[in-house]
């Protein structure tokens, strides 16, 4: 099983797709999210491992977007903690760092390490393994990186602080991507996308059919449409299975009242880690 994710090698999204999919699995990273989705097109990947979602920073949009515009199937989702962790060459130390590198997201969440050290400057890049990688390679020690305790393993990296995050419920999930529409046995979460026409109260009716059959929404986050200035679609995450009587109901019921649905999948919900 060939998986993709973001990222280079060591990245918390491989570390997402071992901890789902087991450490059997080929894992095939890619340099941006654009070429992730297109991994599987291009028959370099079998499966795409995307994140979605961050417990801190919100919603990926530009997965999203890029999940809306693809032909992929959600079958399966992963949470995992993330843990920050300063990453230097052999010789340095917390005292010789002056500059550090990482994803932007992953700077913004360690806002208070770095308030207390302002001699260290930021440098944003397009991954944090990534930016592991070039420390390590460059061997200056007045560089550093932040990024897991598997990137500091992967590229041989020295730990030199660790939990440098600003909160410890510091959660991302991931999405599992597939070209089939699989339909695990144990699936009891859906995702969908509804597109509403342009009237008052069209959000309320287009809920008030799950609310009106007790099905519980996990999620609900708004999203412009393409190409459509000021129209909105909405990303929902359901509790229930795609064979539940009450969802297809439900579906059914939002079809009729004009409302575009689309399902992006049904797996297995996956619980929150302990840190």
């Amino acid at each position: 099983m060939r998986v993709a994710f973001q990222g280079a090698p060591g990245a918390f999204s491989e570390a997402a797709a071992v901890k789902l999919l087991g450490e059997e699995i080929t894992l095939v990273p890619r340099p941006t999210f654009e070429s992730l989705f297109a991994a599987v097109d291009e028959k370099s990947a079998d499966y795409v491992l995307a994140p979605i979602e961050n417990s801190l920073a919100g919603f990926v949009h530009t997965c999203f977007d890029l999940l809306l515009d693809s032909k992929l199937n959600v079958i399966g989702e992963v949470i995992i903690p993330i843990a920050h962790c300063l990453i230097g060459c052999a010789d340095a130390s917390l005292e010789t760092i002056t500059a550090v590198e990482s994803h932007p997201v992953a700077l913004d969440q360690c806002r208070r390490f770095l308030a207390a050290n302002p001699q260290i400057r930021r440098i944003a890049a397009e991954d944090t393994a990534g930016s592991v990688a070039r420390v390590i390679d460059r061997g200056d020690k007045s560089c550093a990186a932040i990024a897991g305790r598997r990137a500091a393993e992967k590229y041989g990296g020295v730990i030199l602080r660790e939990h440098l995050e600003d909160s410890s419920e510091n959660y991302t999930r991931f999405l599992l991507l597939s070209p089939d529409r699989d339909l695990p046995q144990d699936a009891d979460k859906l995702s969908i996308v509804i597109e509403l026409p342009h009237q008052p109260g069209a959000l309320h009716s287009a809920l008030e059919p799950f609310a009106r059959r007790g099905i519980d929404l996990l999620k609900i986050e708004g999203r412009p449409v393409k190409g459509r200035p000021w129209e909105y679609c909405f990303y929902l995450d359901v509790r229930g299975s795609a064979d539940d009587r009450e969802v297809i109901d439900t579906l059914a019921e939002l079809r009729r009242g004009r409302v575009e649905t689309r399902v992006l999948g049904a797996y297995a919900s996956a619980p929150v880690p302990n840190n």
